[in-house]
């Protein structure tokens, strides 16, 4: 009932500027006012006036900053040089919610060095946060760019296989994180994630 009478009061402020305030001829005033009523019916036809109100903000819309991702790309890529700046000004950006500019960022800094895998990494990563945590067609390219670049080093598979496994695609996970385990030192932090990781993957896909 609210929504109504504001839709109404709202309607008659309008119709009272446009005759009045806006000076609008006499000759008009019946189509101007037949013009307020279709604005009324537009409301009743598409609107929601008895629903609660639910005001948002952006920061409502903006997944939050994965800082434990950040950092373990940071333990498996490249901290420092001409990539790690690039990296720190994208993750910056993403702490603040602005996943688009931190994406950008990154698309610029591929642009400028095309064969840094960490670069392509980052990109990727990004993209998936952008995409508010699935993989995207543009995001697998950047992560198989990486691994292309860098057949040997373990990031780009294991952040291919994290976002895949994110995604429901578990199954494809297996695919890229089975061989990189195999070929970790035995012992290792990351082997042991990883095969920690496959044994949960196991037990859904045998549970499915």
């Amino acid at each position: 009932m609210t929504g109504w009478i504001g839709a109404f009061l709202l309607a008659f402020v309008a119709l009272a500027a446009l005759l009045w305030a806006g000076r609008v001829p006499r000759a008009t005033w019946e189509l101007v006012a037949a013009a307020v009523l279709c604005g009324i019916a537009g409301y009743a036809w598409q609107g929601s006036p008895g629903l609660a109100g639910a005001p948002r903000t952006a920061a409502d819309q903006s997944a939050p900053f994965d800082e434990s991702l950040a950092e373990q790309r940071r333990a498996l890529g490249e901290r420092f040089g001409k990539a790690g700046q690039w990296l720190v000004l994208s993750d910056g950006l993403g702490r603040q919610g602005k996943t688009q500019e931190a994406a950008n960022v990154l698309v610029a800094a591929v642009r400028q060095d095309p064969k840094d895998p960490n670069l392509w990494l980052g990109l990727g990563n990004a993209l998936v946060a952008h995409a508010g945590g699935v993989i995207s067609p543009s995001a697998e390219f950047a992560f198989h760019r990486a691994m292309a670049i860098d057949a040997t080093a373990p990031a780009a598979p294991y952040f291919y296989g994290l976002a895949l496994a994110q995604s429901g695609q578990l199954d494809n996970a297996r695919k890229i994180w089975a061989p990189l385990a195999m070929r970790l030192p035995e012992g290792s932090k990351l082997r042991t994630e990883l095969e920690q990781n496959l044994q949960m993957i196991d037990s859904r896909l045998g549970g499915s």
